[in-house]
């Protein structure tokens, strides 16, 4: 059967009968426990479940719900502290069959959202909808109570789950067999559809999806969904013509591009189990992060872009000296070995991943001119450390 949801026909709508009323409710109370107020909501018998919110500062956001409810059954040869959803939808002779592909607003107005939800907690469990598209009817998917516990706790825990091949699929369905999964109590939801926009946006793989969700979990937003940014407000422009002009203008986009790195190297650090804090520092003359381990160890650490060439031997390279040395004195262009602890080299420009590697400065090749300088060119060889501790 196809039908229309809220007036708008991208997405397959699926009637569920007034069994799934209690979770199209659970829905709307959560959207007001987040903060927001429900303008619009399609029909308790219809999934998915298409809403119309009014955030803070009166922004409008779309979401496109697929929830489906979880519950604690026990199952021969599971665990049993285990909590057990069904994607089910509708059924009927074409139920394996159909085509059962993912509503996503090719506007990109709407955010679609993929959620398990544990009424008995009160918990929402988050997964990515790119990898369900076309959705797997009838496959089971299961979290274990500690981790619903975690979420009630913290308001949000974030995991790894493995994920393998089966019998309707020749490849695991996530990149690397592992899959994020996000549990968040319903205070939460505008905050998850703030994150699933921004992954959904950019792209996210699993590991770098596991790395912002970890990030959106640590602090609320300060800006509401769709919220106007306040540059926006200052430069009087859209959000689409501040890019349009960094696009444009080859300087601004070098410029802007190194503090995206540094964003995402922000993002990593304080994601990282082993740093209780990482502090942007943004001053001449100091090192890009002030980081203090959970052991109270305090390292600086300066972020550089590695080359997009490598070396004949694949290996990559990173620069590491300043843009421009002092008159008379071309020994100040160079770091000296004091300056800071570690090297952050991001390795986007050579391999288009927002990934880093890490070396102490104490194992930096010295300059061969200067004994208390570093030499500026770098080898990107197995020494360098996958997280930070591993440098330091």
């Amino acid at each position: 059967m196809r039908d229309w949801s809220a007036g708008r026909s991208y997405a397959r709508v699926y009637p569920v009968g007034k069994s799934r009323g209690d979770l199209h409710a659970f829905l709307m109370d959560a959207v007001q426990r987040s903060g927001g107020r429900v303008l619009y909501a399609s029909e308790p018998t219809r999934a998915p479940v298409f809403l119309g919110v009014q955030g803070a500062r009166d922004e409008r956001i779309g979401l496109l719900i697929y929830p489906f409810r979880m519950t604690r059954v026990t199952t021969a040869g599971r665990p049993s502290d285990e909590v057990r959803g069904q994607i089910r939808y509708g059924g009927g002779s074409g139920w394996h069959t159909d085509d059962h592909a993912v509503g996503r607003d090719t506007a990109g107005v709407d955010t679609t959202l993929m959620v398990g939800v544990h009424l008995e907690t009160e918990v929402f469990i988050g997964v990515d909808p790119s990898l369900y598209d076309p959705i797997p009817m009838g496959i089971s998917m299961y979290a274990k109570e500690s981790q619903l516990a975690v979420a009630r706790a913290d308001s949000w825990h974030v995991w790894e789950r493995e994920n393998r091949a089966g019998s309707r699929r020749a490849a695991p369905r996530a990149q690397g067999g592992l899959e994020v999964m996000v549990a968040f109590i319903p205070e939460r939801l505008l905050d998850y559809a703030r994150f699933e926009r921004q992954a959904g946006d950019l792209g996210l793989d699993p590991p770098l999806r596991f790395t912002s969700a970890q990030s959106a979990g640590a602090q609320r937003a300060a800006s509401a969904v769709g919220g106007m940014h306040p540059l926006a407000k200052e430069f009087a422009l859209t959000s689409e013509e501040i890019l349009e002009i960094i696009a444009a203008r080859n300087r601004l986009t070098v410029a802007v591009r190194g503090g995206v790195a540094e964003y995402h190297l922000e993002k990593v650090l304080r994601a990282d189990p082993a740093i209780a804090s990482a502090v942007r520092l943004d001053k001449d003359a100091q090192p890009d992060f002030d980081v203090t381990s959970t052991d109270g160890r305090k390292v600086f650490v300066e972020y550089k872009n590695a080359s997009p060439e490598k070396y004949a031997s694949g290996e990559y390279k990173v620069e590491v000296q300043k843009t421009r040395a002092s008159k008379g004195d071309p020994a100040s262009r160079l770091y000296r070995t004091d300056q800071f602890d570690v090297v952050a080299a991001c390795l986007y420009p050579p391999t288009q991943s927002w990934i880093f590697r890490y070396r102490a400065t104490r194992d930096l090749v010295p300059d061969t001119r200067y004994a208390d300088r570093i030499k500026p060119l770098q080898r990107v060889d197995s020494g360098w450390s996958l997280d930070l501790a591993g440098a330091v």
